[in-house]
């Protein structure tokens, strides 16, 4: 069974917001002649790596509720400016959405277990063909 990443998408306001982001940032790596993958740094690597690859995702809080996830590919060692060492977590690039769940502050990235993961929307699981102001509005409402 899979292990997933759950991290708060600090500075976005929807999923549309974080689908522009991270196209903004595959096309300014290709501009830069580096691979052009959707990935996120962070400070500290995953312990349980073999879990995490077997599946996982890293799914996404906005303004406080689990809406989407992306599939986890690779976590690489990557080093910044001045020599620390990071993870960059590369995900699929296809974005996810997600059952609403709500989701207290944190720190960083937490594990999340396959169980405690909210189920992705489908149009047979409903909200997947709402309108994305609507489904926006529902969530700020706390009625979804």
């Amino acid at each position: 069974m899979p292990l997933h990443l759950i991290k708060l998408c600090v500075g976005v306001e929807s999923v549309e917001d974080l689908e522009e982001s991270r196209d903004r940032r595959v096309a300014l790596r290709a501009s830069r002649g580096e691979p052009a993958v959707s990935r996120h740094v962070t400070r500290m690597t995953p312990k349980r790596q073999d879990e995490v690859l077997d599946g996982g995702s890293l799914y996404w809080v906005i303004k406080g509720v689990i809406q989407c996830r992306q599939r986890i590919v690779s976590l690489d060692e990557v080093f910044d400016a001045d020599g620390t060492r990071r993870c960059a977590i590369v995900m699929d690039p296809e974005i996810v959405r997600t059952a609403p769940s709500p989701k207290r502050p944190f720190q960083g990235w937490r594990y999340l277990k396959a169980s405690d993961a909210p189920m992705d929307l489908t149009v047979a699981t409903g909200g997947l063909e709402l309108p994305d102001e609507l489904r926006r509005k529902l969530i700020e409402i706390g009625a979804w």
